[in-house]
This record gives structure tokens, C-alpha cells and sequence, in this order.
């Protein structure tokens, strides 16, 4: 029987490199898998995970974090689920060429979407991603009660979400973000009460420069594709 003091650990991961040469912001369209880099990505994160206690892997529905959950699900013997709650948020310019750093906000016809960063008027709001995502950590959890969860989703909600636990502001500079490919946001919670949140990059040494957290723009380097 679950105690209301059980120890459960839900690992929420952002997936690995996409294929993606024309730069497309790909946001929640379909047909983007991982590169081969984005697939050794996913095997490191499952290697690194080999030995705790994972009893539940969900996944957003998109290609990209479907193929980043497999190798750990694998590893320990389990399926993946699949909860729409967790996916990428979004996003007005989906499907376009939009990045941080190529000269998207000097265009005009970009203008009237860009009204608003607080909300944002872009894309999805932050309070939807909030309650979402925060739902979508609560069914995890519950799935896992007294062991370990995996989710594998998307940068700007894991992000959110992250943010509003440790009670940051939800509009933000995306180049500061702290949520590199393949890394893992880990909430641990007591009962039902998050105790702490942790941060780890399993695959650090296979993301290239440009793409950590807090790393400067590179010219022809820093689109932000989607996540």
C-alpha cells in the first residue's frame, strides 16, 4: 500500500538532437525524428538510468521524445506510455524559420505577435503550460509511487514548469534557459509535496557547444528549431 511519506522520483527529460538541416522551427508537427547524435544521446540517458529503480516511462507524443524514451524503457523491461500533457508547446512560428540571433524580430511582419512576452503572445501561455505539465508530473508520480518515473518532453515546458516550482518568473531570456538536449530535471517528492528539484546532463560530452545552457549565440549556429 502507498504511504502519503513514499519517496518518488520523477525524471522529467528533454529529448536528443532532432534531424532537422532546413532549420525549422518544428514545435508540435509531426515527422522529426532524432538524428543518429540525438539516438546516442537517448542510449547514454539509458545507460545512466540503468541502475535506479524506473517503473514508468511516458513520453509526449512527438517522434522525437517517443525515440528518447524507448532505450530506457527498454532497459527496464517496461513499455512507453504516452501523455499529450507533455508536449512541445505552441508556437505561431511553427513550421517557419525563426531563431534566436537570425533577425526574426527585426521583421515586421513578425511584430504583431511579439506584443506580449508575459504571456506570451507568440504561443501557448505559460499558466496553460504550468497546469499541464504540473498534471502531467502528478499522473507520473502516481504511476510510480515509492520508485522512479521518466517523462521525456520538450525544453520550453520543462522549462515552465521548473521555473514556477522553484517560483522564478515564467518569461524569460530562452538562451538562459537551463535545458540542454538529453538532459534530466529530476523532482523528488515526498508524499505528494515536491522536495527538491535537481539538474543533470547525462549526455553533456555529446551536445554540441553552442546548444548548452548559457552558451553564446554562434552565427549561422543559433536557431532555436523547437524543442
Amino acid at each position: 500500500m502507498s504511504s502519503s511519506e513514499d519517496i518518488t522520483v520523477v525524471h522529467l527529460m528533454r529529448h536528443g538532437e532532432v534531424e532537422n538541416p532546413e532549420g525549422i522551427l518544428y514545435g508540435q508537427l509531426p515527422g522529426y525524428h532524432l538524428s543518429e547524435l540525438g539516438r546516442r544521446m537517448a542510449d547514454r540517458v539509458a545507460e545512466h538510468l540503468a541502475g535506479r529503480d524506473i517503473a514508468h516511462v511516458v513520453s509526449s507524443p512527438l517522434e522525437r521524445a517517443q525515440e528518447t524514451a524507448s532505450p530506457i524503457a527498454e532497459a527496464h523491461g517496461l513499455g512507453v506510455a504516452t501523455d499529450d500533457r507533455l508536449i512541445e508547446a505552441g508556437n505561431v512560428f511553427q513550421g517557419k524559420t525563426f531563431g534566436v540571433g537570425d533577425g526574426a524580430l527585426r521583421r515586421p511582419a513578425n511584430w504583431r505577435h511579439l506584443t506580449n512576452p508575459f504571456r506570451p503572445s507568440w504561443g501557448e501561455p505559460y499558466a496553460a503550460q504550468v497546469a499541464r505539465m504540473t498534471a502531467a508530473l502528478g499522473a507520473a508520480r502516481d504511476a510510480a509511487r515509492g520508485h522512479e518515473a521518466v517523462c521525456v518532453s520538450h525544453q520550453l515546458p520543462i522549462w515552465i514548469v521548473r521555473s514556477f516550482v522553484e517560483r522564478r518568473r515564467l518569461w524569460h531570456d530562452p538562451r538562459r534557459r537551463q535545458c540542454t538536449l538529453a538532459s534530466l530535471t529530476t523532482f523528488t517528492y515526498q508524499g505528494d509535496r515536491i522536495l527538491s528539484v535537481g539538474y543533470s546532463e547525462p549526455a553533456r560530452d555529446l551536445v554540441p557547444a553552442h546548444l548548452l545552457a548559457g552558451a553564446k549565440p554562434v552565427k549561422g549556429k543559433s536557431k532555436a528549431f523547437g524543442a
